[in-house]
């Protein structure tokens, strides 16, 4: 049996996720994936298998903004930065997937910020 790390039980958890939440054409899946110093999110087409949409922490325009914010105002930046782009290609719905991660303070920056933009899941 494995060692139940902090890591494996997210990975465990994302599995449990990803058996019911997929995306469609019309309803696309919020992928959201949390690192240590950046966060990464993306609106993907499951049936198709291709990434609509994308950003990160790591985009020009969120660096150029600031340079001494915290994380949780780094993640709302990029909540923000995707829900224009996904204004963009004309995407209102959408289903989030977490990624094993709690629904808290980076994440929900993050989904907070989406929802500001007009994204609704």
């Amino acid at each position: 049996m494995k060692i139940k790390t902090p890591r494996f039980m997210r990975t465990v958890r994302h599995r449990r996720v990803r058996k019911n939440v997929a995306g469609t054409t019309g309803r696309p899946r919020l992928s959201i994936f949390r690192s240590l110093n950046h966060i990464y999110a993306q609106i993907i087409d499951d049936t198709t298998g291709s990434t609509i949409t994308a950003a990160s922490s790591l985009d020009s325009d969120i660096i150029s903004q600031n340079k001494t914010s915290t994380k949780k105002d780094i993640s709302s930046l990029v909540g923000k930065l995707l829900g224009n782009r996904a204004k963009q290609k004309s995407i209102n719905k959408v289903v989030m997937d977490r990624g094993g991660y709690k629904y808290h303070g980076r994440i929900e920056a993050l989904a907070k910020a989406a929802r500001e933009e007009g994204l609704n899941f």
